[in-house]
């Protein structure tokens, strides 16, 4: 019971977060464009390449912490539901570049994302 509390906070931690990059992106670089997504999803492969590149190969994150950081924070900081739904709204608009884009931007940036998380994870070990 101790671990789920500790999920369920980590995830409220990670959604809150996730909340303010969205607001931040909003400002910084308008409403055309869902950076906000595009930067916690991609941020989020990062970092969750990173977090299990380490604790898997190593015994510096326990099992517990892997799963508060993984499934909570990180379950909670991304955002695919949020991608697909603003793909699908960007189609609908008929803004058939800007959905290529995004969809090109966040599958190649997540992927390489996590690619960086793992030799990041390596080099740290």
């Amino acid at each position: 019971m101790e671990r789920f509390l500790w999920i369920c906070l980590a995830g409220a931690a990670g959604t809150g977060l996730r909340y303010l990059t969205q607001v931040w992106a909003s400002k910084t670089f308008g409403q055309l464009f869902p950076h906000g997504t595009l930067i916690v999803n991609v941020l989020g492969s990062f970092l969750l390449a990173l977090l299990m590149q380490i604790a898997l190969t190593s015994d510096r994150i326990s099992p517990s912490l892997r799963l508060v950081l993984a499934t909570g924070f990180l379950g909670g900081f991304t955002t695919y539901s949020s991608f697909n739904y603003e793909t699908l709204a960007l189609l609908e608009h008929r803004a058939w570049g800007t959905a290529a884009l995004y969809l090109v931007l966040t599958l190649l940036g997540c992927l390489l994302a996590g690619v960086l998380g793992l030799a990041a994870g390596r080099a740290l070990l």
